[in-house]
């Protein structure tokens, strides 16, 4: 008889994003470096958005829904990583608002059964010549729909 690995828990909202963590990213510890979870997580968010057309090509005009700024950044560290190796991100949505939204995050193992770090972070949408807030477009209220987390 064999003892069977457990399985990862299954998500019940949001998406796993696979990220890779290097040997650059560990610090003097040989920990993930505190600095590089958010830009972990930022590569996974934009890779989700890239999938649906979002993008940012250089022109800030044209930019649309990739014209946002971080009003907030939360994160917790729970476990560290101390290994180089594939990783994954678990990205949601907990609020989608008309010019801005919060999205939740956990940098976990690849199959999602272990969270290192979780967080939120806030972003609103602007308008490029004003620098206002501005809506999102109903494209990306759409995708940004698909990771709505449940109301508990």
């Amino acid at each position: 008889m064999t003892a069977e690995a457990p399985t990862a828990p299954a998500l019940s909202h949001g998406r796993l994003m696979p990220v890779t963590v290097h040997f650059d990213d560990l610090d003097a510890l040989g920990m993930l470096h505190n600095a590089r979870y958010p830009l972990l997580v930022e590569r996974a968010w934009t890779e989700f958005w890239q999938g649906h057309g979002i993008r940012f090509d250089g022109d800030w005009a044209s930019a649309g829904d990739a014209c946002n700024v971080v009003r907030e950044l939360r994160i917790s560290y729970e476990v560290p990583v101390t290994r180089s190796g594939t990783y994954a991100v678990h990205i949601w949505l907990e609020r989608l608002g008309t010019t801005g939204l919060t999205y939740g995050f956990r940098f976990c193992s690849a199959d999602g059964a272990t969270t290192y770090a979780r967080g939120t972070r806030v972003l609103v949408r602007l308008d490029a010549a004003t620098l206002r807030p501005a809506p999102w477009s109903e494209g990306f209220r759409a995708a940004g729909r698909e990771l709505l987390r449940p109301a508990d």
